[in-house]
């Protein structure tokens, strides 16, 4: 049974005052009407597509942000509650750090990670752009554009929590109150309230349980030389975060179907991008806030001949005449080192002579990668946890005193061909196959692609 949260966590958002930032003249130095009205705009559903398949995941990246807001706001007066005055927190702190959970989201692209992990690379040779980045741009932008009335070095540090848990984050030398940047988006071993919002409320919207309770570790989180720590007894709900999250990764965001939509949508956004130049828009915030999931209602009911093939392709996907998905496999372990992503150049390559012929264009390739968070590594590897509230010392959890039954393994990659023509099942089906011998030397796939689905028109 999921535990009853705030009233943030659920299908739709019931604020009461003292959760609603609206509801605060100021927050801190910063009036917070205009960035929840900014927010309120944005059509983005915070799971993509996934919609299309768990018809109750429709919550927005407006309503993510205001769960992340209140937890943000709940985790710092915790540890203000419980070590306060050995802190230093004030009332600084608990705004900047509410304000970074609020905004910290606000640079994603159409249809979540979708935009910046399917789409941009395949239109701007050597992407290196990150909805992180474009969030610093924005919260820039949003200042600027309604003349917000803010303190600069709480809008520094707001951009800085931000960015921690990506590429673009300081040195933590140059941090003050380090243990500040592990609440929001934590870079240090990845616990923090993003997570504990979006793996609740995704949960729960897509009907599938969830047994972590992020509340036993708000209780039990004490900060040891400038980190936020966990109760040692407290491992195996740790363990639960991650491990939960892999579930929605394998059973939600990268569902089957799921994917077969999202690479139909990434096909039309490409058919589109040079008549509507979608992509010109990324460096630009007063252009980018404009772009949202709109977009393919836009394509929809454009009458334009240039968009008549991201057209077709979205009138396919309403009338669920989905690219085909044809069959996957798990990479096996010891090749999980050297893996390369599969293109459909190689499943095209991998045809034997005779039957129809493949052409790249025919072939759809997702190339899935599910881990714990921490890549190839175990996440608690990487957490530091104290004995009781009297300790003083922090320690890591070596593997061999952790519980025999965790997985020894802490990736998976999962490769799925799919075709776009029905037609064209049984042939990309044998292609790939053959693909499997020739790069293992066995079949990797469970089974083999059902014969019904070979032959269907």
């Amino acid at each position: 049974m999921v535990p009853q949260l705030d009233p943030t966590i659920g299908s739709s958002p019931q604020l009461s005052p003292e959760l609603d930032p609206m509801a605060e003249s100021r927050c801190g130095y910063v009036t917070l009407n205009n960035l929840v009205s900014y927010l309120g705009k944005k059509k983005r559903e915070a799971i993509g597509v996934t919609h299309l398949v768990y018809p109750g995941a429709v919550h927005s990246r407006f309503e993510h942000s205001l769960g992340v807001y209140w937890l943000a706001g709940a985790a710092i007066q915790k540890l203000k509650q419980n070590q306060g005055l050995e802190l230093g927190i004030d009332n600084f702190d608990i705004q900047t750090v509410k304000l970074a959970g609020l905004l910290h989201d606000v640079g994603h692209g159409p249809f979540s990670h979708l935009f910046e992990r399917e789409f941009l690379p395949r239109v701007v040779s050597g992407c290196k752009w990150s909805h992180e980045q474009m969030s610093l741009k924005m919260v820039d932008h949003i200042v600027d554009e309604h003349h917000i009335d803010v303190d600069f070095e709480m809008i520094k540090k707001v951009k800085e929590m931000i960015v921690a848990s990506s590429e673009l984050t300081l040195p933590k030398g140059t941090r003050e109150k380090h243990f500040l940047y592990d609440i929001v988006a934590n870079g240090r071993n990845g616990i923090d309230v993003d997570k504990f919002d979006y793996i609740v409320r995704d949960s729960r919207a897509c009907g599938l349980g969830c047994n972590f309770e992020f509340q036993r570790l708000m209780e039990t989180m004490r900060v040891l030389d400038d980190e936020i720590c966990y109760r040692a007894k407290e491992y195996l709900t740790v363990h639960k975060l991650f491990y939960t999250r892999a579930d929605l990764y394998r059973t939600i965001y990268t569902h089957p179907k799921v994917k077969a939509i999202e690479l139909m949508v990434v096909d039309a956004l490409l058919k589109a991008n040079d008549f509507l130049e979608i992509s010109s828009s990324i460096e630009d915030p007063s252009d980018y806030w404009k772009l949202d999931d709109s977009i393919i209602k836009t394509i929809e009911i454009a009458p334009n001949q240039e968009l008549k093939e991201s057209r077709d392709l979205i009138l396919r996907i309403r009338r669920r005449n989905l690219y085909q998905f044809c069959n996957e496999y798990t990479v096996p372990k010891e090749n999980l080192e050297h893996f390369k992503d599969v293109t459909p150049q190689d499943i095209v390559c991998s045809q034997k002579n005779g039957g129809a012929i493949l052409k790249e264009e025919d072939v759809a390739v997702s190339n899935v990668r599910i881990d714990l968070a921490r890549g190839r590594h175990n996440p608690l590897e990487s957490i530091n946890f104290f004995k009781d509230y009297e300790s003083k010392e922090k320690f890591p959890i070596p593997d061999n005193r952790i519980s025999h039954l965790l997985p020894a393994c802490y990736q998976d990659m999962i490769v799925r061909v799919y075709s776009k023509k029905p037609e064209l099942v049984g042939a990309i089906s044998e292609a790939f196959e053959n693909f499997q011998l020739k790069t293992y030397g066995i079949k990797a796939q469970v089974h083999e692609t059902p014969e019904k689905k070979k032959r269907r028109l």
